[in-house]
């Protein structure tokens, strides 16, 4: 049984588990505690910080919200920059994500939400980041966060908590539940990526692209391959979600390749494409493609719906200093 199972309910594993909760709780609630008494210093970007997040562990989707707000601040005309820890990268400095950095140097979030055409930067530290962006991008009017609602060394403007269908799972904290903090806690604002949400809060949709990606940038209808020998592969938090949402466009899956989330690919054997075509997700394609040049990527098309996006509108134009480029 997974973690991941154990925390859908309050079942023996999890009640055992409960103890040590307990002092997660705890530790959690004094540090936060520090944070707000100035034992440890909150820095300031110096422009307007919105975090997006998820108080669950096990991913729902943060990813996708991030570059939805990134485009459509984009959209408005507005500089737009990202910043992030870049989970699993093999670097340890503060540096900036370009269009052919190697995703095992920046992270395989932060490569592909470079694509979004908005200036990356990943840190350890997010507020080191954030301040080197700055530096470095001085038109920026605004900062996304991927990640770092726990990170409170950096002040933040708009906080976007993210769920999808779990909720809140059992409701206990790690590692007897899935919650990295209590909930309900302050949030401005509560999305939904899934189809079933399990309590109040904005939504979203969540669709295939009708064309996959080749390694050349040239697309494929997905109508197109109906019927052919096809290989899907998916290194994410819920890969059984991209088999599912490929298997509803009418794509017969031969083998479905369920990898850990953020998996390298290093030890990938080679599909021939004669055989088999192989389909991926857009975040696992700019690793996989140095394995299968030949796979194709297949990208996810994310709408939260309109009254979110107005509303975070509205929050940042109650901002000091909040401006269009």
């Amino acid at each position: 049984m997974t973690l991941q199972r154990v925390w859908l309910a309050r079942g023996t594993v999890a009640r055992l588990l409960w103890p040590v909760s307990q002092l997660f709780g705890a530790l959690t609630a004094l540090r936060r505690a520090l944070y707000g008494a100035g034992w440890l210093a909150t820095e300031s970007a110096g422009v307007p910080v919105v975090v997006v997040g998820n108080v669950v562990a096990g991913g729902a989707g943060k990813t996708p919200v991030v570059m939805a707000v990134v485009e459509h601040l984009r959209s408005e005309g507005m500089a737009v920059g990202i910043v992030s820890r870049g989970y699993g990268r093999r670097t340890t400095d503060c540096r900036e994500v370009q269009l052919d950095s190697d995703p095992r140097d920046v992270g395989d979030e932060p490569a592909l939400l470079r694509r979004t055409g908005a200036p990356v930067f990943v840190a350890r530290r997010r507020i080191d980041a954030a301040r080197a962006l700055c530096h470095a991008h001085p038109d920026v009017r605004v900062i996304v966060s991927d990640d770092g609602l726990q990170h409170l060394a950096m002040a933040r403007d708009v906080e976007i908590c993210v769920f999808d269908d779990r909720g809140v799972g059992n409701g206990w904290l790690l590692p007897a539940g899935p919650l990295r903090e209590r909930w309900p806690r302050r949030s401005d604002l509560v999305l939904h990526t899934g189809v079933r949400p399990a309590f109040a809060g904005y939504t979203a949709r969540r669709s295939l692209a009708d064309d996959a990606v080749r390694s050349d940038g040239t697309r494929v209808p997905l109508a197109t391959l109906q019927g052919r020998t096809l290989v899907a592969v998916a290194a994410i938090a819920k890969p059984a979600s991209f088999f599912v949402m490929l298997s509803e466009r009418g794509l017969a899956l031969r083998q479905c390749i369920a990898l850990p989330d953020h998996h390298d690919f290093e030890d990938w054997a080679l599909v021939p494409s004669a055989d088999a075509t192989v389909l991926c997700t857009e975040k696992d394609a700019l690793k996989l493609w140095r394995r299968q040049p030949d796979a194709l990527a297949v990208p996810l098309c994310f709408t939260p719906e309109p009254a979110f996006l107005a509303a975070l509108d509205a929050k940042l134009s109650s901002l000091d200093g909040h401006q269009a480029s």
